[in-house]
């Protein structure tokens, strides 16, 4: 009986992205493009999260179904797991139940209407970046939390090599280094990658770990060919912060909000 109720309200609430694997057997989506999705990505990296995350706090950014959100609930942290798509989220409280889990909360919110005061000692940040016009921005928005730990996924493409010289000054003389496959690119998209008109940047390797140590992170490990794992360093490496976080929140919503306008 339980089983066939699930797979009414899964018909109800689809699509689904994340096929989580709800008690009793059923899956929420068993015929993903992509396989057992995400859960072969969470083996890729949860080895190199604590077993116990008990008196953490954890944010996972860009939730979708919950599946991240409702394996760190499972170590015994607390989780915030944030998105904007109301489709995804009513999913996740959905499933949240059936798991019976109380320490995990979901919320409609953007990354740039995260609260500095609100500490979290984990940040997911997977699937999101490339998704996002202004991508330098949100990463000091997310360094000036100071998290312990951050996952930061993200499509990439390109050369896996990173140019020696990568974080050395280039002037006029040497600007052909600019050129090079190993040196950081971005790739910008200007109408659609997938269908999707909310790709904007795909990354190559060298600017995923220039810009992750440009915003104040240190990067720990690679567990995925497109997946990194990073703590804060004590300073931004890159000089000075010369913007607050309450300056940077702001311009940030105030390019969201125009962009909800559009």
């Amino acid at each position: 009986m339980a089983a066939s109720t699930d797979r009414r309200a899964i018909a109800a609430l689809g699509p689904w992205f994340h096929n989580l694997h709800l008690p009793g057997g059923v899956q929420t989506c068993p015929e993903h493009w992509a396989g057992d999705f995400p859960r072969w990505k969470w083996l890729e990296f949860e080895r190199h999260l604590p077993r116990d995350l008990e008196g953490w706090r954890v944010l996972d950014i860009g939730c979708n179904a919950g599946f991240y959100s409702f394996e760190l609930a499972r170590r015994g942290t607390e989780v915030l797991g944030i998105d904007i798509n109301p489709h995804y989220l009513a999913q996740a409280r959905w499933a949240a139940e059936r798991f019976g889990l109380d320490n995990v909360r979901f919320a409609h919110r953007q990354l740039y209407e995260i609260d500095a005061a609100e500490r979290f000692d984990l940040i997911l940040f997977m699937g999101v970046f490339y998704h996002l016009r202004y991508p330098l921005l949100a990463l000091d928005l997310l360094a000036r939390l100071r998290p312990r730990l951050m996952v930061f996924q993200t499509l990439t493409q390109g050369s896996t090599e990173i140019s020696a010289q990568a974080g050395e000054d280039c002037d006029f003389t040497t600007r052909e280094r600019l050129a090079r496959a190993d040196w950081p690119h971005l790739a910008f998209i200007e109408t659609t990658f997938c269908g999707d008109p909310t790709n904007w940047w795909v990354p190559n390797r060298a600017a995923v770990a220039g810009m992750l140590r440009a915003a104040g992170f240190v990067i720990l490990a690679r567990p995925g060919d497109e997946t990194w794992l990073c703590t804060s360093a004590a300073q931004p490496q890159s000089g000075e912060e010369t913007v607050t976080f309450e300056a940077a929140r702001a311009v940030a919503g105030s390019f969201a909000a125009e962009e909800n306008h559009r």
